[in-house]
């Protein structure tokens, strides 16, 4: 059975339990500053975004201007908190170890934020030498650009139409799918809700799991045809 070229995980909402407690910061912050919103609407609505891009986003909808430290202000509350707070996903050590597959993480999160959350997980000896942050691929751009998947591919010298993707959240999924690959919903994590596999499916998931356990047979059954990219 043909084996993928590099099997590519979201870091936050996917290998981490993390995007829950970014949106519990995020969220007080916003609230503070005037625009009421609770941490499972942020996490519904905007996952998978920089708080950057997040901000914009609520300044157009909302029509409100937010203080430019806020940014900065929530960095450093999200590290605190992460630092303290973050777990791996259940499973996530014992998947990646039996993929005997290349692999990486492509994520949005710089990669000082993403190695902190690993070691504290003890998860960063699977990944050393293979964490692509879009805030340092050559573009610069984040998710939803395809830039940070594109990149990680030539990197590893893969195939992005034999490449799969895990991620947790639409503006991943438009990303991987933008740079062609195949994709792989991911909703085992504290930020899921009702409609989530039904948002990724729309995405452009092929399928989605809940837990880590399914990773490995789903990516060998997914293998063995190919996918109308």
């Amino acid at each position: 059975m043909p084996k993928p070229d590099l099997i590519i995980f979201d870091c936050d909402g996917v290998l981490v339990d993390s995007e829950i407690v970014a949106a519990r910061v995020e969220a007080e912050l916003l609230r503070e500053a005037g625009h009421e919103i609770t941490p499972e609407e942020l996490a519904q609505h905007y996952a998978g975004l920089t708080f950057r891009d997040i901000l914009m986003k609520i300044e157009k909808e909302a029509q409100i201007l937010f203080k430019a430290t806020i940014i900065e202000e929530c960095e450093a509350l999200v590290d605190k908190r992460l630092r303290a707070e973050v777990k791996a996903i259940p499973g996530t050590a014992e998947a990646v170890q039996g993929l005997g597959i290349p692999h990486c993480i492509c994520s949005n999160s710089s990669t000082q934020r993403i190695e902190a959350m690993l070691t504290r997980t003890r998860l960063l000896p699977l990944f050393e030498g293979v964490i692509y942050s879009s805030l340092e691929t050559p573009t610069k751009l984040p998710k939803p650009a395809p830039d940070v998947f594109l990149h990680a591919a030539k990197e590893k010298g893969a195939d992005p139409a034999n490449s799969f993707v895990i991620e947790d959240s639409v503006h991943g999924i438009t990303g991987a799918r933008a740079a062609g690959m195949r994709v792989i919903g991911f909703t085992g994590a504290s930020h899921t809700h009702p409609l989530h596999a039904d948002m990724l499916m729309e995405a452009g998931a092929e399928t989605t799991i809940s837990r880590m356990a399914d990773l490995n047979k789903t990516i060998e059954a997914l293998s063995s045809f190919a996918a109308d990219i």
